[in-house]
């Protein structure tokens, strides 16, 4: 079986992976499409700490093959998007509807995977980047048949952070004004979570100016290479600023931009021991900062609905794949992805 593997010290396309059978709860799904997200990335170059040799991948989509004992919601044959939360379901935070926040989710990596005998991480409870998968029955989100599996393979982690984030973590409202820094997967998410809210200014922020288009496309009204015309539109600052890249000065700009009762969103991914400073005063004018784990989702209930807000026209999805690439091209993909060429490369099976 094909799989892309790191090590710890480098990336390579596999044939010789195998995978267990699914066990109690679990679902095997034969995977048609991948993402390719800078959370893999981070992986490889270190900024995301996690256990080698591992499996990559998190956002995929595909076909079931065989359930374990106990699934009863989802059949061999069934079309399915994936999601990184393998949580309980029984916990008081997935009781509350916080499944993000389920302990049991967070750091538990397991190891289905395995080569000449020895077992093989799975990252993020998924490892998309192989071509089947064992997830636990809550990660495995029945979709329409009819929903290009390229496309699905999207909502598991970009729709979902990007989106959620908006409607579920800021809670954006009919007439607000947002501003995102950084239109990668994540961002041109973020901004079509806000064209879905009813936002009346949303202004993207990012330094290459060829992502204009796109990101109009997506729901900018506005567009900049620099955050330091943010204020000539928005003289009294916005509601909602949105960081998508993961750097410490833009939070920083994040921060600074917000008008009175604003809400920074972080939701780029740093290295683990970086540190952000603001200044202590402005914050007294109700202003917030707030974390934001997968777009506070729910997956088993938000895909479904971005699946249906899809087919009726009003979420877009194939426009996010910039390109396609077979799984063996993958190292093209991963310099595509890292020199932002692409807004989303998707390894296909």
């Amino acid at each position: 079986m094909r799989g892309v593997v790191f090590d710890g010290t480098r990336t390579e396309v596999v044939d010789d992976l195998e995978i267990r059978d699914p066990g109690p709860g679990e679902v095997l799904v034969a995977v048609a499409a991948a993402g390719l997200c800078h959370s893999d990335l981070s992986v490889i170059d270190g900024t995301i700490p996690f256990p080698v040799p591992v499996v990559l991948g998190h956002e995929g989509a595909g076909v079931v093959e065989a359930v374990g004992p106990g699934v009863v919601h989802v059949r061999a044959g069934d079309h399915v998007a994936l999601s990184t939360l393998a949580n309980c379901g029984a916990c008081a935070q997935c009781d509350r509807g916080r499944p993000t926040m389920c302990r049991k989710a967070i750091g538990r990596p397991g190891r289905p995977f395995s080569r000449g005998g020895k077992p093989l991480f799975q990252f993020a409870s998924n490892s998309a980047f192989a071509e089947r998968t064992v997830v636990r029955a809550v990660q495995a989100v029945k979709i329409p048949a009819d929903l290009p599996l390229t496309s699905a393979a999207l909502i598991g982690c970009g729709v979902l952070t990007g989106v959620g984030a908006v409607l579920n973590r800021a809670k954006v409202g009919l007439g607000d004004t947002v501003v995102v820094i950084g239109t990668g997967g994540i961002g041109l998410n973020v901004l079509q979570g806000a064209r879905l809210a009813g936002a009346l200014t949303i202004l993207a922020v990012d330094s290459n100016p060829a992502k204009e288009t796109v990101a109009r496309q997506f729901g900018a009204t506005h567009f900049l290479t620099s955050a330091e015309g943010v204020r000539d539109i928005l003289p009294d600052g916005a509601d909602h600023a949105f960081e998508c890249v993961g750097r410490t000065e833009l939070i920083r700009q994040a921060i600074d931009l917000l008008d009175r009762h604003g809400q920074a969103i972080l939701l780029g991914v740093p290295p683990a021991s970086a540190e952000a400073s603001f200044t202590v005063s402005s914050m007294y004018l109700d202003k917030s900062i707030l974390g934001c784990r997968y777009g506070s989702s729910r997956p088993q209930r938000d895909i479904v609905l971005y699946a249906e807000l899809y087919r009726e026209g009003r979420l877009l999805l194939d426009e996010l794949v910039t390109e396609t690439y077979p799984v063996e091209d993958f190292a093209k993909a991963a310099d595509d992805a890292h020199h932002g060429r692409v807004a989303r490369g998707v390894l296909v099976f």
